[in-house]
């Protein structure tokens, strides 16, 4: 972002308030990531965080479930689930969230749809590579969380490093480093 010349900067600041207001406003208008953010600081607070959560784990557990004609075709909605968990961290600043509501679409891969991740063929390459990959990213981001969210993510973590390493992905888990297990003491 360009920093403001000096003078103009001076000049806005000694702008009458009423003219300052009506610039923010038109300008926090012309940003639709800015607008939602300020929306959720402003005006939802800590109460309806847990309120976007609960919606995203509605939204994570039906799209994985059922019928697809290509494990491709569950890539692709894997892909657009986890790009709606991504604007939720944009929006809210919620790291937690981002590595429960991964870690929770992951497992529901290997839950709803077994037969995707039985083999290791071409049709299934590109939907375990997303999956071992984005285990991967998960535990990054797990490890930057306080200490005591480790253990409300442990169980999940692992169930879904346990999935991992019971199915085809397993090679690709372990040519990316992958534990086999992640706990409080790792």
């Amino acid at each position: 972002m360009a920093a403001l010349p000096p003078d103009l900067r001076k000049a806005l600041l000694n702008l009458p308030q009423k003219e300052k207001d009506q610039l923010l406003v038109r300008l926090v208008c012309q940003d639709k990531v800015l607008t939602e953010q300020l929306q959720f600081r402003l005006l939802e607070g800590p109460e309806g965080l847990e309120n976007r959560r609960a919606q995203l784990r509605e939204r994570l557990d039906d799209p994985v479930r059922g019928y697809h004609q290509t494990p491709n075709d569950l890539l692709v909605i894997v892909r657009q689930l986890q790009n709606m968990i991504s604007y939720h961290a944009k929006i809210t600043g919620d790291a937690f969230g981002e590595v429960e509501l991964t870690t929770r679409l992951l497992n529901n891969v290997f839950q709803a749809q077994p037969e995707a991740v039985a083999r290791l063929t071409g049709t299934t390459q590109l939907l375990l590579n997303h999956v071992v990959r984005r285990t991967d990213t998960l535990l990054r981001q797990a490890e930057k969380l306080e200490q005591d969210y480790h253990l409300e993510l442990a169980d999940a973590i692992n169930e879904l490093l346990t999935n991992l390493w019971r199915t085809a992905a397993a090679p690709l888990a372990r040519d990316l480093g992958l534990p086999k297990q992640w706990g409080v003491f790792h």
